[in-house]
């Protein structure tokens, strides 16, 4: 009865997980997806390239709140809880997404509308902060040390879902009411459907089982020093470490999900449904590939995966990119993006579980949250917006897998020094030393 009873607790906190954490990452990605129209409108006095440079890097711009987000977020779900924390995410989500919907344009307000757009990525940014590390917290809290990597896997697969559903909404939308029509209201229908995450979100969350067990602190106790001081005194090394290595996973991810469609419009002359169904097509594998991945990875370890998903990433990112100008057709992009999302997952799933796993529970959200989003905030988000700079400064259209070719390189050198925490239990006295 007991076994039938945990069972069914991880199925509810897997289900109730992946569909909030998917949510969420509609609202986020959705507005990369429609990079091109959000230039045209809120930045209409420069010209194409700099309305591109511009709103990619309003995109980026989400991600410099990630790490205060992270922080944050994450002392408030290792002091009062994980569901709480992931509560407040979804309403602070659904806010930028109200503010972007609702958003008057350049033409209606002048330079006041880019400033109300900044304004919602930031608090977008800031959310999506705290929501990888308190959701990914929980699902490996509710795991075993023999099905870790499965449990936290569905943290990258409901990511998958919500750019899968992203993608086509925009398609879709893009098929069916063509520029013009995109250009006057179709662009602010995906943030309206976004705005939705505050009461499903809540209403899928309400039953989640806590992880966490909150105790009183004695009285006369000294005052507990800060989660984030304790993990960069602490495990200082470790967050060093664990920030390399995820630069890897986000720079593949960011370059290949959400700039991808945007260089198969501008510079290859795809049309957009094309392009944007090349991402729909990153999110269905991410969503379908990732559990296979987590429980392989529970037989296999962490570390050997990434290591081998990285090094066949590093064989096949330029001859993609050189195939895929040579060329430039939809099955082309379909098999390039398919091959590169593939070794995506392969690489995510196992180190999306590694992070939290390395840190003590009482500092777990904090240590988790902050290696994540700083890693996230100074390469991933950005990512858009360099390659569009280097392509443009170069004037060669492979300089993108120039750039996934050099952070693949440098994220292998922070698995040095890691441990691999596969199939031992991360709660037990002394698992985690302190590294300095």
């Amino acid at each position: 009865m007991t076994l039938t009873r945990t069972r069914l607790s991880r199925r509810q906190t897997i289900a109730a997980t992946t569909i909030g954490n998917a949510l969420e990452f509609f609202d986020f990605t959705v507005y990369g997806f429609l990079a091109l129209v959000i230039g045209k409108l809120f930045f209409p006095t420069f010209n194409a390239y700099g309305q591109l440079l511009l709103t990619v890097a309003s995109f980026g711009v989400g991600f410099i709140m990630r790490p205060l987000g992270g922080i944050m977020i994450g002392a408030y779900a290792d002091r009062v809880g994980r569901k709480k924390a992931m509560t407040l995410t979804i309403f602070m989500m659904a806010l930028g997404c109200a503010m972007i919907a609702f958003a008057p344009t350049y033409a209606q307000i002048g330079v006041a509308a880019p400033l109300l757009i900044v304004a919602a990525r930031l608090i977008q940014g800031f959310s999506a902060g705290g929501e990888v590390g308190a959701s990914t917290t929980l699902l490996v809290e509710h795991a075993t040390p023999a099905n870790r990597g499965y449990m936290a896997s569905w943290q990258f697969a409901s990511q998958g879902l919500g750019i899968l559903i992203g993608a086509v909404v925009v398609g879709i939308l893009s098929t069916v009411l063509g520029p013009q029509g995109m250009e006057s209201w179709g662009w602010r229908v995906p943030f309206f459907l976004g705005m939705l995450i505050a009461p499903v979100g809540m209403y899928i969350r309400r039953h989640l089982e806590e992880s966490l067990e909150i105790e009183d602190e004695p009285a006369g106790a000294a005052p507990r020093r800060s989660s984030l001081a304790e993990v960069c005194s602490d495990h200082g090394k470790t967050v060093l470490a664990g920030i390399l290595t995820t630069i890897g996973g986000t720079v593949a991810a960011y370059v290949v999900t959400f700039y991808m469609p945007t260089y198969a419009i501008r510079e290859l002359g795809l049309p957009p449904p094309v392009a944007l169904f090349g991402a729909a097509l990153v999110g269905l594998l991410s969503f379908g590939l990732a559990p296979f991945i987590g429980r392989w990875s529970d037989r296999a370890g962490r570390k050997s995966l990434i290591v081998w998903a990285r090094v066949a990433l590093l064989v096949l990112i330029y001859p993609g990119f050189f195939w895929l100008n040579a060329s430039p057709t939809p099955a082309v992009l379909f098999i390039v993006v398919g091959v590169l999302s593939s070794l995506l997952v392969m690489q995510t799933v196992p180190g999306i579980t590694m992070l939290p796993e390395m840190f003590p529970k009482h500092v777990r959200a904090s240590g988790m949250s902050l290696v994540y989003s700083v890693g996230v905030a100074l390469f991933g988000g950005f990512s858009p917006f360099i390659s569009a700079w280097l392509l443009n400064a170069t004037g060669n259209k492979l300089a993108p897998a120039w750039y996934l070719l050099a952070m693949t390189l440098v994220s292998l050198l922070g698995l040095l020094w890691l441990e691999d925490f596969t199939g031992k239990d991360i709660d037990a006295a002394g698992a985690h030393q302190p590294a300095h």
